[in-house]
């Protein structure tokens, strides 16, 4: 079995070391590199000429979960499947980060931080949680399982996706119904895949379709937001702010307006990082059903390079 890698990280040594040990048998060539054939790649954000070097393969697997450097690639051979990881560790750590700042943002501790910089004793009224609707915008493996974990807080929960979802206590509003979604959020969650139609989604239109005092949480691509749009309806205060943690650029310049804006909370693309060791374990999983003949998941949708 003959396997090529490929990372643009600078992790790429224990990558390897993980993949010789759950795949003793394979021979693994690291990019420009390769063998005289390619069954399997395992890949993070190739470059364009290894992604037409990977035609013949059985299988492309991305080291991730977001598609988006590679699923819209106009080099990508045909009948090559591309296969994305579906958690590997990054489930537990996304659902920590959404349900802190769905919780910051509903206990008002952000008032809080200012209030004791001031030194002011000022205790708030307590919101309606049965007004205070949480929305996913696209709910895939790693949404399903954030939506779980905010389930047992009491939020009104709805997601918006391609197809119905039915997930309990979750209303699920298909790509028609945006508007009345939107509508339903007192906070949005953040959580589609990049794609030709999703990029730059939020704009001021949609955006505004918020209510008046609603929360932005972006943990997918900063792409889908258009930042500027997001700037001015926080400024205008149709919005009361967002946590962020991708961006359009990264790392963020340092010049960027979302450092010292006070409405933005932000992080450096540290929401869910992915572990290795679980990566390679659900890669290798994956090789053994192709190679005895047996169906996998996490195979991504060409036309819309969603699951």
């Amino acid at each position: 079995m003959n396997i090529l890698f490929y990372t643009a990280g600078d992790n790429g040594a224990g990558w390897v070391e993980a993949i010789a040990r759950a795949l003793p048998h394979a021979r693994i060539s690291v990019w420009p590199q390769r063998g005289a054939s390619v069954d399997y790649a395992l890949v993070w954000k190739p470059p364009p000429a290894l992604i037409a070097a990977m035609s013949g393969a059985r299988a492309v697997f991305n080291l991730g979960a977001g598609v988006d450097a590679i699923a819209e690639s106009s080099a990508w051979p045909a009948g090559v499947s591309l296969v994305r990881l579906e958690d590997a560790g990054m489930a537990e750590q996304m659902a920590e980060y959404v349900t802190y700042a769905v919780l910051r943002r509903y206990r008002e501790f952000a008032a809080y931080e200012v209030a004791q910089a001031a030194a002011v004793w000022n205790a708030r009224p307590g919101l309606d949680k049965r007004t205070f609707g949480v929305g996913f915008l696209g709910i895939g493996v790693l949404g399903t399982h954030v939506a779980h974990a905010l389930l047992p807080f009491g939020f009104p929960l709805a997601c918006w996706s391609r197809t119905t979802k039915d997930i309990p206590g979750v209303s699920s509003f298909t790509a028609d119904r945006l508007e009345l979604f939107l509508a339903s959020c007192r906070i949005l969650v953040c959580m589609l895949p990049l794609t030709r139609a999703t990029r730059g989604l939020l704009s001021r239109d949609t955006l505004a379709q918020l209510p008046h005092g609603a929360y932005v949480v972006n943990v997918a691509r900063g792409a889908l937001i258009v930042e500027n749009d997001l700037l001015a309806l926080i400024d205008s205060g149709h919005l009361a702010g967002a946590m962020l943690d991708v961006f359009e650029n990264e790392p963020l310049p340092a010049v960027h307006a979302f450092w010292h804006h006070p409405g933005i909370t932000l992080t450096p693309h540290i929401c869910a990082v992915t572990s290795i060791a679980q990566s390679v374990e659900q890669i290798a999983a994956k090789i053994s059903r192709v190679e005895a003949g047996l169906a996998i998941s996490g195979v991504v949708d060409s036309g819309h390079a969603y699951l």
